[in-house]
Order: structure tokens, then C-alpha cells, then sequence
């Protein structure tokens, strides 16, 4: 454990459990954000207009037969 951890640690072994609730809710927003913020532009959806984009972008492919299912590759 780090230097930074251990003072994490203790400074959250302190606070009373309605704060620790809360402090724990805002690190895994924090890492959310974290992914969100550093995650390519096409595994993101930024509203229901891109995500409806993505899905015929995606769709267009597959009639397109560009794909190989995946049964193909399955042995019997």
C-alpha cells in the first residue's frame, strides 16, 4: 500500500458511516469519469441521436456481411 493509500485509508476509517457511504459513491464517480474522460469517441454515448448512430453504422456492417459469425468458428 502506498504512501497516499494508507493516508486515504486512515482519513476514511475516521469519518462516520454516512460519510464513508458517501465518500465511497464519490470515488467510484470519480473512476466512472476517470474511464468516461479517457475512453475512445465510439464506446461512448453522448445522447439518444449518437446512440442511434452508432447502431446503424453498426447495423450497415452487418448487412454489409463484413462480419464472420461466430458459429463459423465453433467446433462440433
Amino acid at each position: 500500500m502506498t504512501i497516499k493509500q494508507k493516508e486515504l485509508y486512515n482519513v476514511i476509517e475516521s469519518l462516520p458511516e454516512e460519510l464513508s457511504n458517501k465518500v465511497v459513491n464519490y470515488i467510484k464517480y470519480l473512476k466512472f469519469s476517470y474511464m468516461t474522460n479517457n475512453a475512445p469517441d465510439e464506446l461512448i454515448i453522448k445522447d439518444d441521436k449518437d446512440l442511434l448512430n452508432k447502431l446503424k453504422k453498426v447495423w450497415k456492417i452487418l448487412k454489409a456481411e463484413k462480419y464472420v459469425p461466430l458459429k463459423r468458428h465453433l467446433k462440433k
